[in-house]
């Protein structure tokens, strides 16, 4: 009997587009055999998600084949719990996402699911009251409740702590059904990883590799310097070519002749030469202005709440942020971070008081204080100065790679890298006195962290970040630290 694994997904010169001027996908073909656990790598807005709908079924292609058995059952765990879902229950939310034939016994599915990820949830809690991170477990639980076949994870240690993240892995390696993976944490995705689908950005096609994530990575590298070298050759032997043809047309008989034959042996070689990968278009480096005016102490906190055991308590603190005070707020997954810094952004925090005037630039990890309904130069053009002259205006969005057919789109309408995009060109317009961040790195490829994290670190005002991501905050100075 042959040991082969069937195939469960296979694409076959696969193109996709919503612009015919723009594709996302040209001539894909991969296969994806069962049992096991691939990573989908590509850089911001490459297509990777596009690739998750044409596998569910959300979008199909308009060229090519995509090929899923019948038979096999697919789960997505997405990245943000969807606007509809946040006000049902824990119940009502696992009833939506459970197979029709699947209602008997829900309370013991549920309660595997929720221990599978680690999260202790009473059914009828609502699901907008739990913190980023145990949202993030809710959305792999609905996932995981549905028993698939096929599991895609978009992101999945968005949001999670670090216990999250050894918990997740944990089920990954002891899962047997196959997983497709999007993810940016690389230590993460070389603890399961059986091989790579490479999405280019600028070819717009699908390269496989076999291997653990760190090995495929180095596979990539050695390609990428192998095509260089052979790019480089080729183009060197084309212009001799070009260059003895330019002498050889000016001459009589055959050397014309020659010449032609020269020219297109130059124009082969050109032919030849490797569409290579380039990097990711980075963000320009950026600098978030200071509100003009402002000094003493910008916020006062005395008392903050904080959530044990799924009790509300008061934690008596004594911190004051000043000019160029940098805060780093820690804890683990529902604790009570991301409401407190809405709390102090709504100004309902008892034990926290805004110095008058102060002006807070709030980054909310599931941008959930943006107006989805509203353009993205709308949302922009609100929080710059009236003074700004519209090319200026332009120009700074720009180098957040935020072109004008972005410009004219909803917020709404945008990948969670581009509302990303918005949401720090936004706080650049707005000019704070406090800058309070709640997971600034999610939805980012990693090569913009050192960027982001030099703009946070010299910003002169005060500053109150959250972030699991280690490597992120060492990258910032912190003057304080509050532990809830």
């Amino acid at each position: 009997m042959s040991s082969v694994k069937e195939t469960v997904i296979s694409f076959k010169w696969v193109d996709f587009y919503y612009d015919l001027k723009r594709p996302i996908l040209e001539e894909v073909g991969f296969n994806v055999r069962k049992g096991s656990k691939i990573t989908l790598m590509g850089q911001n807005g490459a297509g990777k998600s596009t690739i998750f709908k044409l596998i569910n079924g959300e979008i199909q292609p308009n060229i090519g084949n995509v090929h899923v058995d019948k038979k096999f059952t697919i789960a997505t765990g997405y990245q943000v719990v969807l606007a509809e879902d946040k006000s049902l229950t824990v119940e009502q939310f696992f009833i939506k996402y459970l197979n029709d034939d699947s209602i008997r016994n829900t309370d013991r599915k549920i309660a595997e699911v929720l221990d599978a990820v680690n999260l202790k949830a009473k059914l009828d809690k609502k699901v907008e009251d739990f913190s980023g991170g145990q949202q993030a477990r809710l959305l792999l639980a609905a996932a995981l409740i549905q028993n698939p076949d096929i599991l895609l994870l978009d992101e999945p240690t968005n949001n999670l702590d670090s216990d999250g993240i050894y918990h997740l892995t944990e089920f990954l390696k002891n899962y047997t059904n196959t997983v497709l993976v999007i993810s940016h944490d690389a230590d993460f995705l070389n603890s399961f990883t059986d091989g790579v689908l490479y999405l280019d950005v600028h070819t717009k096609r699908v390269e496989q590799f076999v291997g653990d994530y760190h090995d495929v990575v180095e596979q990539i590298k050695k390609k990428i310097e192998k095509d260089n070298m052979a790019n480089a050759r080729l183009k060197k032997e084309a212009q001799a070519k070009k260059d003895q043809a330019n002498v050889f047309a000016h001459k009589w008989g055959k050397l014309r002749a020659v010449a032609k034959k020269m020219k297109e042996a130059a124009a082969e070689m050109e032919d030849d030469m490797v569409d290579n990968r380039k990097e990711d278009k980075a963000i320009k480096s950026f600098t978030i202005p200071l509100q003009e005016g402002i000094g003493g102490v910008l916020l006062d906190i005395k008392s903050v709440h904080i959530i044990k055991d799924d009790e509300v308590t008061v934690k008596p603190v004594d911190v004051q942020l000043r000019k160029d005070d940098h805060l780093q707020v820690a804890g683990p997954n529902g604790v009570g971070k991301t409401t407190l810094l809405e709390k102090i952004v709504n100004g309902d925090e008892d034990g926290c008081i805004v110095g008058e005037g102060v002006k807070i630039g709030y980054y909310r990890q599931d941008f959930s204080n943006l107006d989805f309904n509203q353009t993205v130069y709308d949302c922009l053009r609100e929080v710059a100065s009236q003074e700004m002259p519209e090319q200026k205006m332009r120009a700074t969005a720009a180098g957040f790679l935020i072109t004008w057919d972005i410009m004219k789109s909803t917020i709404g309408s945008l990948s969670e890298w581009q509302k990303w995009l918005v949401a720090f060109c936004r706080l650049v317009f707005l000019e704070p006195g406090i800058l309070i961040l709640d997971e600034p790195t999610n939805h980012i490829n990693f090569r913009h962290i050192p960027i982001i994290a030099e703009a946070l670190n010299s910003f002169e005002g005060g500053m109150i970040l959250v972030s699991h991501v280690d490597e992120f905050v060492w990258q910032i100075r912190m003057d304080q630290y509050l532990d809830l």
